[in-house]
Order: C-alpha cells, then structure tokens, then sequence
C-alpha cells in the first residue's frame, strides 16, 4: 500500500504540470466581427471556467505581429489569413461560431486531469447560475488576459521617423509667417513713407 501511494507521489509530481488548462493565443482584427464574438466568449465564460487559463491577443492589423500571425498560419496549416486564429495548446481553430465552443473547451481540457476538469465543470455550473456574482468573486481573473506588445519592425520605425519629420516642418511654418509680416509691414512702411513724401 505504501508503494502504491509512494508512486503516486512521484507520478503527481511528474505529471502535475499537465493539470493546467492549454493556454490560448487569438490572433484577431479590431474590424472583424468574430473576432469580437470570440473575444467576448473567452473573456466572459472560459477564464472564468478554467482558473488557470491563459490569452494572449495578438491584432494583426499592427504591422509588427504580422510576422508572428504568419507563424501560426503556417503551424496551423491554413491558407487563408482569415480572423479570428485560435491557438489552444496544439490544436488550432479558424473562424468563431457559438456552436464551436465544446471544441474549444475540449482543447482546453486535452492535458487536465480529472481534477482540473471537476474545477472547471463546477466552475461552469456556478457561472451559469448566476454569472454576476462568479464573475465579481473572481475579478482577478481577468487578468488572465494580455495583449501581445507589438514588436517594432523597420516598417513601424520608418512610420514613427515620418511622422517626426512633418511636425518639424511644421514648427518651421512660423518662421514663414514672421517673415511674411515683416515683409508686409515693411512695405506697408515703404509706401507710406512715399506717400508722405508728395
């Protein structure tokens, strides 16, 4: 009898890391609309379902996450560069539709043990019975979810240069002006000057 629980000792301890839920990475477009529903469905239910969950939002329409977004298409196996993209462990998942929400749960779950997955069923029950309050005793969750930093590219650096250099052509615009109404005033002087003078 001790063996046996020796063993589990040990196998729990081996295997403890795979009791987490699969992380989830979404690659998404401010523009698209299943991008927005599947945001919303990860960060009103999963994180609250599965309370070791980690997102990360990567938006693809800023020119240094693009790169990454490549990756994961070609890791994913997908021609097209439609949004949303969601990672989830190995298991990658295109497009968003309600329907499609046991399989993201099911990839989630793919290396939790019976445990983590109790949590999770509980958890999904207490949010289903009245989600205002799961969601308020459980605020911290939602820093489960970041938004990837964009990563600087040559192209978003040259951006940044040209933006600088019209706000200093700007501030040289004044100069113009101050020379402008010297000018006027000048020969506003000149001619009144002459006109005295007949």
């Amino acid at each position: 009898m001790k063996k046996l629980s020796i063993m589990g000792i040990i196998a729990g301890a081996m295997f403890g890391a795979a009791a987490n839920a699969a992380d989830i990475t979404i690659y998404y477009s401010p523009t698209c609309p299943h991008c927005h529903h599947a945001r919303d469905f990860i960060s009103n239910t999963l994180i609250y379902e599965y309370p070791d969950l980690k997102v990360t939002t990567v938006n693809v329409m800023e020119s240094g996450n693009r790169s990454e977004f490549t990756d994961a298409l070609k890791k994913c196996e997908y021609e097209s560069g439609g949004v949303p993209v969601l990672v989830i462990g190995e298991k990658c998942f295109q497009g968003y539709a309600d329907s499609m929400a046991d399989d993201l749960r099911a990839a989630i779950e793919v290396d939790m043990d019976d445990a983590a997955k109790s949590v999770a069923a509980e958890n999904k029950k207490s949010l289903a019975a009245d989600a205002g309050a799961f969601k308020k005793a459980h605020e911290d969750r939602l820093t489960a979810i970041v938004e990837r930093e964009i990563v600087a590219t040559d192209d978003a650096a040259q951006k940044k240069n040209n933006a600088v250099t019209p706000a200093k052509k700007s501030d040289s615009g004044w100069v113009f002006y101050v020379i402008l109404v010297a000018l006027v005033l000048g020969l506003g002087f000149v001619l009144t000057r002459k006109g005295n003078k007949k």
